[in-house]
């Protein structure tokens, strides 16, 4: 028997998020992001999750609990960082509803859903355990020289150099 090497729907990158408290941020990620749980592996003493698979639509993404004790001693989650560089972007039928959503479980919004110059309504909330999500809905075809002409404009304005 063959066994493939990729798993069936692992084909893409696949995000991992390390977390503080992970039984409760899957708990979130499903109230306001309607995330499915496909897998949950705790670890050895029950306390932690060693492992999950999280599905959001058709992407998937992994998360896991921080151990430190692992990584040199030295956490790696957003919360003893300060932040993080990372934002998980989906595209959405509403952005307005998406992010209403998020903030009803407990996201705090960081930008307004906003009609942007690109073409989308987006916008971007952090999830309490300091990851960034942003949600767009893409609401107009423009020609890469549309974009220039409104980034232009966009940058322009008060506070903008301009």
């Amino acid at each position: 028997m063959s066994v493939n090497p990729i798993p069936e729907g692992c084909e893409g990158m696949i995000p991992h998020l390390v977390v503080d408290g992970c039984m409760a941020a899957m708990a979130f990620y499903e109230k306001a992001f309607g995330a499915e749980t496909m897998m949950c592996m705790p670890g050895p003493d029950g306390s932690k999750v060693m492992h999950a698979e999280l599905r959001v639509g058709k992407s998937i993404f992994f998360m896991c609990d921080d151990f430190p004790e692992m990584c040199g001693g030295k956490p790696r989650h957003p919360k003893a960082l300060g932040t993080s560089p990372v934002t998980l972007h989906q595209y959405v039928v509403d952005t307005d509803a998406a992010m209403k959503r998020a903030e009803d479980a407990g996201a705090t919004v960081t930008m307004p859903a906003t009609d942007m110059f690109w073409g989308d309504r987006y916008g971007t909330v952090v999830d309490p355990w300091g990851h960034f999500w942003s949600f767009a809905t893409h609401v107009k075809d423009l020609t890469p020289e549309e974009i220039g002409q409104a980034a232009e404009a966009a940058f322009s304005g008060p506070g903008c150099g301009g």
